[in-house]
């Protein structure tokens, strides 16, 4: 671990640009239908501008950490925060730059995807290298709830924007904020010691185009109606990267991903129990906000309003959850967490009704809170814990490529339920029925039910899958720094014991 006196304020200066770039992952889909109809485009055109950030987002991480362990996650972190505010900014001015302007803010949102790869690891990679294993609860409990909140609060910032001063305000409000980020980042932040890594780069070809053709296919699967073309894409990237972890068994070089990390139970359970958890939050709000805005009527804002409880018991419960995870076994508050996310998910399936009470919507919303508060943090601090400062970034890196695979597999799945949800329940194509939901948009009364229905039934995709992480974190097994602490209390109990 590296000795930094006060690792709580490097901390804090690198979850401004942390929060940032997680809300840029959720802020667009409210303001998809403004955006589609101000550069007059189609659907799959606007769609795209969601994509094209996740795509670069996610196929770089793997590399993006192992860079941030070969030349300092300082370096790393300001380099991809300058990228990300300046290709913000690109993209607030694409309708007025030159060119296509859907072809400018596809660009823009590509190089923001590329600057918040490079970010994300570095914030996991500080916390593992700064903080020492028994006092590191809490800090992942700021990033995780940093990750949960951000999820939620992006569609209410992009509806209080695009009802306001516009869908560009949705960029050009990173620019102000990535200043700031930037300048308490270069101050606060040490410079920590960077480890020599020859770079492997077969392994780095093989992953990045691996990673390519499984996120590329399963994001234009729904909208390519899954033609063959698609299947060869994605069963072409899972073949490459199966070859590329065989080639990691095999290079003489350093690996770009350390197999050994996987030796640690706590860390490859983790992965899996973060798929499950990306998987979920990201498919759950799609029908959430569909129902409030198609059923109910809301506006974006006032939709977002409804999940203001999740976001709040997050934040008031992140420091509750971050002493507990440092003090007591990790699948005590993991499971418990993940089960709470998932009751709240069927609650809202029991609720999802044209008369659907908003009281009890907002139950939904504040046990998706306490959920997460002690799901995201203990997972997170359970798969870095016992990393070694060499390999830091590597293990982020592994770890948010996780995260983000399951997110664009939850986007596909979720995509595909609805459409033949809406399918069965109104007997006809979703565009034929309602179109595009937009700001106090209702629908005829006689298709509000089954409508309704729909987004119920697809809500309950996420509540199962949900279910897997609780069942994974359920075999977490007690950090060294907890074994240690027992270890007296043990032998004081049994003197004669072995």
């Amino acid at each position: 671990m590296d000795e930094v006196r006060d690792p709580w304020r490097a901390l804090w200066a690198l979850i401004i640009g942390f929060f940032m770039i997680l809300i840029d992952t959720t802020i667009v889909t409210v303001a998809n239908p403004s955006i589609q109809s101000a550069l007059g485009v189609d659907t799959n055109a606007v769609i795209w501008v969601t994509s094209a950030y996740l795509l670069a987002y996610a196929v770089p991480l793997l590399i993006t950490g192992r860079l941030g362990d070969r030349f300092g996650p300082r370096r790393m972190y300001l380099i991809g925060l300058a990228v990300f505010t300046l290709a913000s900014l690109m993209c607030g001015l694409a309708d007025v730059l030159p060119g296509s302007a859907i072809g400018n803010l596809i660009a823009a949102r590509a190089v923001q995807g590329l600057g918040a790869s490079l970010m994300t690891p570095q914030t996991m990679a500080v916390i593992t290298r700064t903080f020492p294993p028994a006092r590191r609860g809490g800090a992942m409990a700021l990033w995780g709830a940093t990750a949960g909140i951000a999820g939620l609060l992006g569609p209410l910032a992009g509806g209080v924007l695009v009802d306001g001063p516009g869908w560009e305000w949705i960029f050009i409000v990173n620019v102000p904020i990535g200043i700031v980020a930037f300048i308490a980042a270069w101050v606060l932040v040490p410079r920590l010691e960077t480890h020599a890594h020859s770079f492997d780069w077969v392994g780095v070809a093989l992953s990045g185009v691996g990673m390519f053709g499984l996120v590329f296919g399963l994001q234009e699967g729904q909208a390519r109606d899954w033609a063959p073309w698609v299947w060869v894409c994605i069963a072409a990237g899972l073949v490459l990267l199966g070859i590329f972890v065989w080639w990691q068994t095999r290079t003489r070089k350093e690996p770009l991903l350390p197999l050994s990390l996987f030796r640690d139970r706590n860390f490859s359970i983790a992965n899996g129990a973060i798929a499950a958890v990306g998987f979920t939050v990201t498919s759950m709000l799609i029908p959430i906000m569909y129902f409030l805005q198609v059923v109910l009527g809301l506006s974006p804002t006032q939709a977002a309003l409804m999940t203001a409880p999740s976001a709040l018991m997050s934040l008031f419960l992140a420091r509750l959850a971050g002493g507990l995870t440092d003090r007591v076994h990790p699948r005590l508050l993991a499971v418990p967490g993940t089960l709470m996310v998932s009751a709240s998910l069927w609650l809202y399936v029991s609720l999802m009704r044209p008369d659907a009470p908003l009281p009890l919507l907002l139950l939904a919303s504040l046990m998706l809170g306490i959920g997460s508060a002690f799901m995201w943090g203990p997972m997170a601090t359970t798969a870095t814990r016992n990393l070694p400062p060499q390999s830091a970034g590597a293990g982020s890196g592994v770890y948010n490529s996780t995260r983000q695979v399951g997110s664009v597999v939850g986007s596909a799945a979720v995509a595909t339920l609805i459409a033949g949800r809406l399918a069965a329940n109104l007997g006809e194509s979703p565009e034929g029925s309602f179109g595009e939901p937009s700001a106090g948009f209702t629908l005829p009364e006689a298709l509000q039910a089954p409508f309704a229905t729909a987004m119920a039934q697809t809500i309950m995709l996420p509540a199962t899958v949900i279910l897997v992480a609780a069942l994974l974190a359920a075999f977490f097994v007690a950090p060294r720094h907890l074994q240690r602490e027992a270890q007296p209390e043990s032998s004081v109990a049994h003197p004669g014991g072995p």
